[in-house]
């Protein structure tokens, strides 16, 4: 993200861990209350065990996440 674009949002999905976000991007839960954020930059969970959801805690390292099926056999 550039400086000269303060307002620019960007997400991007690491592999085997969470979606990072960059920028002012608004946050809402499923019935559309937004959710407090601290930091421009937050990581979302995608493997769905973090304790402190919506944000990564670290746990998809403990449990072994992964973003693509193992290759066959």
């Amino acid at each position: 993200m550039s400086r000269e674009h303060p307002d620019e949002v960007s997400i991007v999905a690491y592999p085997d861990g969470p979606l990072l976000v960059r920028g002012p991007a608004q946050l809402v839960d499923a019935d559309g209350t937004p959710i407090h954020r601290e930091r421009r930059t937050v990581a979302l969970c995608r493997c769905g065990k973090s304790t402190i959801k919506p944000f990564c805690d670290g746990t998809h390292k403990l449990i072994g996440f992964r973003t693509e099926p193992p290759p066959p056999a």
